[in-house]
Parts: structure tokens; C-alpha cells; sequence
């Protein structure tokens, strides 16, 4: 999961009746990866049999005088950018750290007197490699893809529907549910603070499941074997080897396979099989 330098708090801020709206449209080549790093606001994504990337992104200023909405026009925007293989889609603006080491970090934004959110629909080639994440008001939603990816929300959830590939989903307050088409391949990892998680995949599951949970239970519809939790390789103390478990229950779906992670504090787990 991505690390923010200072979370951002659900913001509800009131404002007067200054607003701007702009609708913002490319066509872009495509690439083997696509970064969206947005703050405030949904992302949206669907697959295609296309060969580019099209993108429009709704970017909305709420502002308490027409100054501040000039200087949210000057101070936020959307930076198009490509590096090696990757196209990136960032959110800038006077609410990010800039920092060397993680170009994810935002910091705290102060009271500027404007609020500014940009909601992404775009298009991708279904085996695109998606890394997406956004912090408040708007959740993440990715249909018909075939390729990996990395998925951070903070204050929404993720809905992931008819995809293929592995990879990350983690968000703090928000659900996640994803229906694969295929199941995956390698491993994957589901983690979130407040929410339930739900997958559903392929009658022919075959994975090694761990599953972790305080306040919720865990449900499959598969036939299971309990494994053994995992153990540390121990560490020396006092004259001693001491060994660590984990707090996760392991189970085995099929003839075992890939590692399926599964994390919250509070909500369930539903693991479904969804037949063939």
C-alpha cells in the first residue's frame, strides 16, 4: 500500500457559490503501464480492443471568493507526463510534498479557500499494467482489464469487475469487492482498515489463502484445507531463539497455488466461487 506522507482527512468544506468546471479530453498512444495520482475524485477504467488511451477527466474548482478560484485555476492541475514505459497522470498542486523518494505524498494542504477535484473516465487496452490511486471523495472502479495492478484508495472504496492479472487492492475506509474473470496467476494481496472484501473467482481455484480479521468473519464456498500458520525464522534473545506467528489463517483451495492475502480490522471476508 502507498504511504502518505500526511493523510487527508473525508473533507467537507463549505464554500461560496464560486465554481469552474473543466472537461479535459485526450487521446493518448498507449503504453504498457498507466499511473493515475489523483487526490480528490473517482478513477474510472475500462478495458477495450484498442490501441490508445483515452482519457476525460472532469476537473470541478469550488472556491469562497473569485480570487481563491483563480488561484485554484493557476495552482492545481493535471500533469501529463511519460516515463519509460509508463504514462502518468498526476494531480499537482500546493497540497504535495514533491518529495524525492515518494512521488505519492501529499502533505497538509492548510485553508486555501478552494476545493478542487478531478474525476477521471479513461479507456485502456485491456492489458494495460494499472497503478491507480486517489485519497478522498470518489472511489475506484476498473472493468474488462487482463493486465496486473496496484490499487490504493484512502477515504472510498474499490470495485474491480470482470478482470484478469494479480496484484494489489488497498484502501482504509472503503470496501473492496472484485470479481475475476480469470483467476489469477500470482499472488495477490486485499487489505483494508473499515470494510468488508469480497472476490469472487473461477470454479478451478487453486491458491494458498490467507485471511486476517477483528471485527468480521471469514466465508468461503470452496472446499478448504487448514495450513499451518507461518512462523518467523526466529531471532536470537537472551541465549534463546524465539519464533513469531502471524495472525493469519491459512487455508489451501484446490491443489494450492498462488498466495491469496486477504486483511481488515473490521468486516468480513467472503472468498465466492462463481463457478465456471
Amino acid at each position: 500500500m502507498r504511504t502518505f506522507l500526511i493523510l487527508m482527512g473525508a473533507l467537507s468544506l463549505a464554500y461560496g457559490d464560486q465554481e469552474a468546471k473543466e472537461t479535459i479530453r485526450q487521446t493518448l498512444p498507449a503504453a504498457a503501464r498507466l499511473e493515475v495520482d489523483n487526490v480528490q475524485g473517482y478513477i474510472h477504467v475500462s478495458g477495450y480492443n484498442g490501441s490508445e488511451i483515452q482519457m476525460v477527466a472532469e476537473k470541478t474548482i469550488e472556491a469562497e471568493s473569485a480570487e481563491r478560484l483563480e488561484a485554484a485555476k493557476q495552482e492545481v492541475k493535471l500533469d501529463v507526463s511519460r516515463s519509460g514505459d509508463s504514462l502518468i497522470l498526476f494531480v499537482d498542486g500546493p497540497f504535495r510534498c514533491h518529495c524525492e523518494d515518494n512521488r505519492w505524498g501529499t502533505r497538509d494542504h492548510g485553508h486555501r479557500g478552494y476545493h478542487v477535484t478531478f474525476d477521471f473516465e479513461i479507456m485502456v487496452p485491456a492489458a494495460t499494467f494499472l497503478r491507480l490511486g486517489t485519497v478522498n471523495h470518489g472511489d475506484i472502479h476498473v472493468e474488462n482489464t487482463t493486465g496486473d495492478f496496484d490499487i490504493s484508495n484512502v477515504n472510498r472504496g474499490i470495485e474491480m469487475t470482470e478482470v484478469s492479472g494479480s496484484g494489489l487492492v488497498h484502501t482504509v475506509n472503503g470496501p473492496i469487492k472484485v470479481l475475476f474473470a480469470k483467476n489469477p496467476s500470482s499472488a495477490c494481496s486485499f487489505g483494508t482498515v473499515n470494510g468488508s472484501i469480497e472476490t469472487s473467482f473461477r470454479g478451478n481455484l487453486n491458491a494458498d489463502v490467507r485471511v486476517k480479521t477483528f471485527n468480521g468473519q471469514a466465508f468461503t464456498d470452496y472446499d478448504v484445507t487448514a495450513l499451518p500458520r507461518m512462523v518467523s525464522a526466529g531471532e536470537r534473545r537472551d541465549g534463546k531463539f524465539v519464533y513469531h506467528s502471524d495472525d493469519f489463517n491459512g487455508m489451501r483451495i484446490g491443489n494450492g497455488g498462488p498466495e491469496l492475502k486477504y486483511d481488515t480490522l473490521n468486516g468480513s471476508i467472503r472468498i465466492i466461487n462463481r463457478g465456471k
